[in-house]
């Protein structure tokens, strides 16, 4: 007798899923000692930040440690001192199989704000290929900070859209895209559209367009769609009014998750925002997730909450028609809120009950020129 039973492949994964640094010598450097560790880092980033008081303070050698893939090897080693203090040190993983590596980019960083006006005129392109042999080319759209660096505030579902395209999709052809013809230069355009026969399988039939402060997680588009969209970014000033412009065409038939068309029923936008502590009740840093905002009306029964504004009605308007939201709520301490311990998340989406997919395949939503203002 014999055996043919080959020994078990070996793991070709070369991520690193967390990332901390230990200890209390190196907290004083630190808003929040929560801020010293980043777990359920995405698949899809290859840059990792820490944000500390100051870089004058930042001592010369700091070990960052780090949980990779089974099997996987790191260069520099995992909790070497390293010298971040002249810029990011670039860590390479490699496979268990020796066959793939990754390179990432580990950086430390005094907080960066976003301004309080954005025009959407900024845009990277991204390009790749699917499971399904399908080319793409998708907008990401970027601003720049207080200090006029550029950052990727500004997140939307293209990425998550990307794995069930089929055949070859340019930027248009995706969810949200950067469009000609904005009140001024270009605009932010976002348009709801069928996922095709994946998602109808899923029964997720439709994705509507959406851009928001924050970040995607493409690792949940098909586990946990609500925890794909990580809401909001560091602000150091509590808000008041945010305006801007829009316009807004629904798409003809509302369709429910099980693509059943409801007559009588009229697709709607959806703007708003919230302004929330980012530390739970242990110290833990988090964010407000789609689940969390599925319903605006009890979104100030979150413990983290504090103000909410939305846009109470956004009529189909072909013309460019000014909007604006006040916040309502609960004032924040001055002193948490200059140590930047809250979030504002804005988010537009062309379908206001995307989220639980449904809507009207063709809703187009644009939006330019939109400002926060602030009590201080």
């Amino acid at each position: 007798m014999t055996s043919c039973i080959k020994d078990e492949a070996q793991n070709q994964e070369c991520d690193i899923e967390s990332a901390w640094i230990e200890g209390e010598q190196y907290e004083q450097n630190f808003y929040q000692t929560a801020e010293m560790r980043k777990d359920n880092i995405n698949s899809s980033e290859v840059a990792i930040t820490f944000t500390v008081r100051s870089m004058l303070s930042l001592p010369r050698q700091i070990p960052v440690s780090f949980r990779i893939t089974d099997g996987a090897t790191i260069e520099p080693a995992s909790g070497s001192m390293q010298d971040f203090t002249h810029g990011p040190i670039t860590y390479t993983v490699t496979s268990q199989d020796r066959q793939w590596k990754r390179t990432y980019k580990v950086s430390f960083t005094e907080p960066v704000l976003p301004k309080n006006k954005f025009s959407f005129e900024n845009i990277a392109e991204i390009t790749g290929g699917n499971m399904f042999g399908s080319s793409y080319e998708y907008h990401q759209f970027f601003d720049y900070d207080q200090n006029g660096e550029e950052q990727n505030f500004w997140a939307s579902g293209n990425a998550g859209f990307a794995l069930t395209c089929n055949g070859s999709v340019l930027a248009y052809g995706f969810p949200t895209f950067r469009a000609e013809n904005g009140y001024e230069g270009h605009c932010a355009c976002m348009q709801t559209l069928s996922t095709g026969a994946l998602g109808q399988l899923v029964g997720k039939p439709i994705a509507a367009g959406n851009l928001f402060l924050g970040k995607f997680n493409a690792d949940m588009v098909l586990k946990d769609p609500l925890k794909t969209t990580q809401f909001g970014v560091a602000w150091d000033r509590e808000p008041v009014r945010i305006t801007g412009y829009y316009r807004y065409l629904p798409g003809k038939e509302f369709i429910n998750k099980d693509m059943t068309v409801i007559p009588d029923r009229t697709d709607e936008a959806s703007i708003y925002a919230v302004f929330y502590r980012k530390l739970d009740e242990k110290g833990k840093t988090t964010f407000l997730y789609g689940d969390d905002v599925e319903d605006l009306d009890r979104l100030m029964d979150h413990p983290l909450v504090y103000k909410v504004a939305s846009v109470a009605s956004l009529p189909p308007t072909n013309e460019w028609t000014p909007f604006e939201m006040f916040f309502e709520g609960k004032d924040a301490p001055d002193d948490m809120v200059a140590k930047k311990d809250f979030n504002l998340a804005i988010v537009f989406s062309s379908s206001l009950r995307g989220a639980q997919f449904e809507g009207a395949i063709g809703s187009m939503l644009f939006v330019d020129e939109v400002e926060v203002s602030f009590e201080k």
